[in-house]
C-alpha cells in the first residue's frame, strides 16, 4: 500500500452539506478516509442562527472540536456551557451532547472524529 500523498484544501472549496436530523446545520468533511487519511477526519460544521443539533451520543466515537466563529450554547451529558471562538471542545465517548445557536450569527466550528468501520449515533432527541 502507497503513502497518502499530503495535500492543502481551501474549505470553501469543500461543498457544505444538510446534517440530517438537524435544524439549521450544515457539514463538509475537509479531510477524510476518501482523501487517503487513514486515522482522522476533519468536518466543518455550520450551524445558522436558530439552529439545533439534537441529543444524540456516540458510544465508541469521541471528539475533538474547535470554534472558528460565533458562540453556541451545548449540553454535556447533564451540564449547559457555551463554546465560543478561540475555545475547544472535548466530547468523550457515550457523552451525550446537543447543540444550539441561540444567537444571530452562524456558529462554524471544526470536528475531528477517529475513522471508524462504523459510526454509531443513538438519537435521543427528533425535532
Amino acid at each position: 500500500m502507497s503513502k497518502p500523498r499530503g495535500y492543502v484544501r481551501d474549505a470553501d472549496d469543500v461543498e457544505l452539506e444538510p446534517v440530517p436530523r438537524t435544524r439549521g446545520a450544515h457539514k463538509a468533511v475537509l479531510v477524510g478516509p476518501d482523501d487517503g487519511a487513514p486515522n482522522f477526519a476533519t468536518r466543518r460544521f455550520v450551524l445558522e442562527p436558530g439552529g439545533r443539533i439534537p441529543a444524540h451520543r456516540h458510544p465508541d466515537i469521541e471528539h475533538e472540536q474547535y470554534v472558528l466563529q460565533g458562540t453556541m450554547t451545548l449540553g454535556l451529558d447533564d451540564e449547559t456551557v457555551e463554546a465560543e471562538a478561540g475555545e475547544a471542545v472535548f466530547i468523550p465517548a457515550g457523552t451525550v451532547h446537543w447543540y444550539d445557536n441561540e444567537t444571530d450569527e452562524p456558529v462554524e466550528f471544526l470536528c475531528v472524529v477517529p475513522n471508524t468501520e462504523t459510526y454509531e449515533t443513538e438519537w435521543l432527541e427528533e425535532l
